[in-house]
Formats: C-alpha cells, sequence, structure tokens
C-alpha cells in the first residue's frame, strides 16, 4: 500500500538527514578558516575573541558541539547566523518561498517545453524537422544553466532591456505581504499588477534553470514515446484508422509518462543546485544566493541550515516521485 511505502520513505528520510547532518558538520570543522576571526576586526583582543567562541558554542569539543546543534535542531532552534546575528530557521523561513517559487516556475516551464518538443519530436522523427530538433534539444543539454544566465543577462537585459536585471520585485514598490510566496499571495488576493511585476523579475532565472532541465525532459520522453509507437496496442490503433498525432497523444503518452516522471524528479533535485549560481547571478533574494554569502563568510550554523535544508528538499521531492510513479503503475507497489 502507498501508506506503508510512505511510512519506509520517511524512516529512510530520517536516517539520510542524521547522515547529512554528520557529514556536513564534520567537513566545516575539518576545512581552514574560523568564523570568528571574519566577523572582528585585526585588533580585537583575546579575550573578546574567547566570548565570541563561547556565545556561539565554538570553545566546546566537536562532540558535545554537535549534540547541543542536533538538541537545537529537536527543538526547532538551528542556531544564529554568525555573520548576519539572526536566527537561521527565521532565515530560511525567510528566502525558502522565493527559492520554491522560482524551482516550481522552472519545473513548470520545463515540463511544458519538454513535452511539447518530445511530442512535436516524435511526430517528426522520420523527417528534416525531427533531426533540427534533436540538434537544437541537444544544445539546450550542453550548454549549463549559468551560462544560460548570462547570455540571457547580455540579450534581455544588456541589449535588449525587456526584463529586470536583479532582484525579486520593483524597490520603489512598498508593498506588505502576509507570507513570503509573494507571487502565489499576489494572485491570490488578485494583486495582479504586483504579480506581473514579480513574474517579470523572474523571467530570465526561470528559464536559465528550466532550459537544461526541459531538454532532458524532451530526451527522455521522446525515447519512450518512440519505443512505446512499436508496441502492439499502437499497432492496433494505427489499423483502427487513428492519426498520428492521437496515436502520440493518446495512446504512446500516457504509458511513456512513468519513467520520465521517475527520471524527471531526480533532475528537479539537481535543480535546487542550479539555483545557487542563478540566484547569484541575477541577485535573486532565496536561499542559494544565501548560501554563497555563507560560504564567503564561514558562517557554521547557517551553512548546515541550508544543507539541511536542502537535503530535506532533495528528499521530499523523491519521496513525491516515488509516490506518484507507484500511484500511475501499482504494479510497483512491492519493489
Amino acid at each position: 500500500m502507498i501508506a506503508s511505502i510512505l511510512l519506509k520513505r520517511l524512516g529512510m528520510a530520517a536516517v539520510t538527514l542524521f547522515g547529512v547532518a554528520i557529514i556536513v558538520f564534520l567537513l566545516l570543522r575539518v576545512v581552514p578558516g574560523d568564523p570568528i576571526a571574519m566577523m572582528i576586526g585585526p585588533g580585537a583582543g583575546a579575550n573578546e575573541i574567547a566570548d565570541l567562541r563561547a556565545r556561539y558554542g565554538l570553545d566546546q569539543p566537536f562532540i558535545d558541539q554537535f549534540g547541543i546543534w542536533l538538541s537545537g535542531i529537536l527543538h526547532g532552534d538551528f542556531g544564529t547566523s554568525i555573520s548576519l546575528h539572526r536566527n537561521v530557521l527565521g532565515l530560511l523561513m525567510e528566502r525558502l518561498p522565493a527559492t520554491l517559487e522560482l524551482a516550481l516556475a522552472a519545473l513548470l516551464v520545463a515540463v511544458s517545453l519538454g513535452l511539447a518538443l518530445a511530442v512535436i519530436g516524435t511526430l517528426l522523427r522520420r523527417s528534416p524537422g525531427g533531426s533540427l530538433l534533436d540538434a537544437m534539444n541537444g544544445l539546450a543539454l550542453a550548454v549549463p544553466d549559468f551560462v544560460w544566465a548570462l547570455a540571457f543577462v547580455l540579450v534581455l537585459g544588456v541589449l535588449w532591456p525587456i526584463f529586470p536585471l536583479s532582484g525579486r520585485m520593483d524597490p520603489t514598490l512598498s508593498i506588505p505581504f502576509h507570507t513570503n510566496f509573494h507571487l502565489l499571495e499576489s494572485l491570490v488576493t488578485f494583486r495582479f499588477g504586483i504579480a506581473t511585476d514579480i513574474a517579470a523579475h523572474m523571467v530570465m532565472p526561470t528559464l536559465a534553470l528550466a532550459l537544461p532541465l526541459a531538454a532532458v525532459i524532451a530526451r527522455i520522453l521522446k525515447e519512450a514515446l518512440c519505443a512505446a509507437m512499436l508496441e502492439d496496442y499502437v499497432l492496433v490503433a494505427r489499423v483502427k484508422g487513428l492519426t498520428e498525432a492521437r496515436l502520440v497523444v493518446g495512446e504512446a503518452l500516457r504509458n511513456a509518462v512513468g519513467p520520465t516522471l521517475a527520471l524527471t524528479g531526480v533532475q528537479f533535485t539537481f535543480l535546487f543546485g542550479g539555483t545557487v549560481i542563478v540566484e547569484r547571478i541575477f541577485a535573486y533574494p532565496g536561499i542559494g544566493n544565501m548560501a554563497i554569502d555563507a560560504v564567503i563568510n564561514r558562517d557554521q550554523p547557517l551553512i548546515q541550515g541550508l544543507v539541511l535544508a536542502f537535503g530535506a528538499l532533495f528528499i521530499l521531492v523523491n519521496l513525491a516521485v516515488d509516490i506518484s510513479v507507484v500511484a500511475l503503475n501499482p504494479r510497483l507497489e512491492d519493489g
């Protein structure tokens, strides 16, 4: 049953997150550099340095530090950011919605574009147009998301300034929000002018993240569609006189979605990693941009919280994909 699969996956998720917590904690203590030394001036005295190390618990043995940190996480306390002097959990809750909106928008664009390219490519698979689509898809697949981001900055932000270059919304707008999901809240509250401004700021980073993922979806789905077109049920439908488009969309597509969904879920987790550089390029206020600042400042509590947040996102996405695949194909419940 799906409930038993869910419980099993949740147990595995807890173990995985615990392993991630151990690894990131140890790595941050092994790499050179002192976060306290980066936040104080060169003329600070030994007593001041000792007080700061004691305030952030860095004067304790590693085992004790890990125990204090883990106990705090279990009570909802991820520690205090050394560089920003704010609660880490509060920072994550403030920045995470922006990244989620960007990632989900990129996923929607990627799925729509990848689906369209796969269907059109299958219909044109024996023509020069199909070869051209494959070449374009290969180009989109070969170019990383940050290169697309830089290209969009040059073309759509500088040469033809169509979209805003940075930020999440126009800084001159002073709009109160009840949540940090600004785009969703603007749509729900019918503030379409604000939603349009937010969407305009998201266009270039969304496209930069979506194009490589769309290329992956198009390639995987086209291969699955071409294989499905050779199955007996499609041949029987062809004998009945169905058009090629109806054969692809009405018959082959529903059986090709399963394996494509699983691989798309895996690629979607990689998309969260891509937000780190893309958000930095567009000065987008998400957790990816904040992660770079945390690494530069050697902000150990914030880095630990960010890594756990990314790990939880990866696990939740994979869990949702596993459940979706099983729901589409109940024969996999025992797998």
